[in-house]
């Protein structure tokens, strides 16, 4: 795919995905949805990617959905009437997907599908669908001129992009409810006080920081053992009993164990780095697919 309302761009290992509306704060269209789907799809089955950073042009990250795009701004065909029966029945229909499925949310499960590890770098302004997009990265680093807020109140919609899932999660269900209720803009000190992001960083050191980080989680470690531990996190959380990630736990140990398991027991013995050969686009083991289907 030709990508215009981002840039895709690999070095050493490394995928910086950056949105790349500047004149416009990178406000999101239903146009940078497909490109980042699509970014992420790709992304995942590529090996030369080992670690994604998402960061903005100039001096913001995403200032929410771009409300001066002519017509339905959120690209809704307003003639559909959907049920719950059709979000069950007829999700990957044609007209629900492009007219009723909220692209926000379509991103966001793009992220949480992929098999590598993603860290944020908010540059600047993250607003609406901004803030609630890095809800599904793994972690989040803020610059000092950071300005997050999830403004959805304010305009009289709801939360999007999957974030009534993510968000408590990752600040307790209180903080959550507060942000949301209160659609106050919050900069990157009260970002980190909630839990929300990591750290705080001066603009200039922001994307090496990242860097810096994201080498610590992929150097000298196994893409599929990276892979499986993101998705195990992610999803074993939400079952309702231990024994469920029991189960998973169980297989994800068993085939690392037999595989890369034993090149990283065996530098350990030697004390040297290992050279684990294993790839994330071929090697996963055979549960994976069944496991990681999207319910229906």
């Amino acid at each position: 795919m030709n990508y215009s309302a981002i840039r895709y761009e690999v070095v050493d290992g490394i995928l910086t995905l950056t949105l790349n509306r500047p004149d416009q704060l990178n406000a999101f269209t239903p146009q940078m949805a497909e490109e980042l789907i699509s970014a992420f799809t790709h992304a995942s089955d590529d090996d030369a990617v080992r670690g994604i950073i998402v960061t903005g042009a100039g001096k913001a990250f995403c200032a929410g959905m771009d409300l001066s795009a002519p017509g339905n701004v959120f690209g809704l065909d307003e003639s559909q009437q959907p049920t719950l029966d059709d979000m069950h029945e007829r999700l990957d229909d044609p007209a629900i997907v492009k007219g009723v499925r909220d692209t926000g949310g379509r991103v966001t499960l793009a992220i949480f599908n992929c098999k590598k590890p993603v860290i944020a770098a908010i540059n600047g302004a993250a607003v609406g669908i901004g803030a609630t997009m890095t809800l599904a990265m793994d972690i989040r680093l803020a610059s000092d001129k950071a300005r997050i807020g999830f403004v959805f109140g304010k305009i009289g919609i709801v939360p999007e992009a999957c974030s009534s899932w993510f968000l408590p999660r990752i600040v307790g269900i209180s903080q959550a409810l507060e942000w949301v209720y209160t659609a106050d803009i919050i900069d990157a000190n009260e970002a980190q006080r909630g839990g929300l992001v990591k750290s705080v960083i001066a603009p200039e050191q922001l994307l090496d920081e990242a860097r810096k980080l994201l080498r610590r989680i992929i150097d000298n470690r196994s893409p599929v053992a990276i892979a499986l531990a993101r998705q195990m996190l992610y999803r074993n959380t939400a079952q309702p009993h231990p024994l469920e990630a029991h189960r998973i736990d169980s297989l994800a140990m068993f085939y690392t164990s037999v595989n890369d398991g034993k090149e990283g027991v065996q530098s350990f013995r030697e004390k040297r780095a290992p050279e684990f050969k294993s790839s994330a686009s071929r090697d996963l083991p055979p549960f994976y697919e069944e496991w990681t289907r999207e319910p229906r």
